[in-house]
């Protein structure tokens, strides 16, 4: 029995993550710090909304590759997480590289870093380096189950 249950499992993991990747971005991204940043130029602003769309268009697929039903499912599973592991590992590479072309991890005019209170003082860092660390390790999690 529970062996037949850890795929089922990894099935719904990966499901609420493609669901993540294609949801969150249209209300994180299309907005006032990002989209329709003042400050930022509009050819940049036009490969934001085309990277959300792509990014929803992608997370369906994903979704029905997990869920279509039909033949080769575990070849569907494991084409639906590398397809939602290559936006990870794009994030990763444009902060790894992210000096080459002057890029920041946030804007002055956007979402702040989180900031936390220690005993030593505050510590800021990017919210979004935390976010796609959980989400790697969710992935790893669901493969691993599957």
């Amino acid at each position: 029995m529970r062996l037949m249950l850890a795929p089922l499992i990894a099935q719904w993991m990966l499901t609420a993550l493609a669901a993540g990747q294609g949801i969150a971005p249209i209300a994180i991204d299309l907005n006032r710090t990002h989209a329709t940043h003042p400050l930022w130029p509009g050819h940049a602003r036009f490969h934001l909304v085309a990277q959300v769309a792509a990014g929803f268009a992608t997370s369906i697929a994903e979704i029905a590759l997990l869920w279509w039903p039909g033949p080769w499912h575990r070849e569907r599973f494991i084409l639906a997480a590398c397809l939602s592991g290559a936006p990870l590992l794009g994030y990763v590479i444009a902060m790894l590289t992210r000096r080459m072309y002057g890029g920041t991890l946030s804007d002055p005019q956007g979402i702040p870093p989180a900031r936390i209170r220690t005993a030593r003082g505050v510590v800021e860092f990017e919210s979004n380096i935390v976010v796609i660390a959980v989400a790697a390790a969710w992935l790893c999690v669901a493969v691993l189950l599957y």
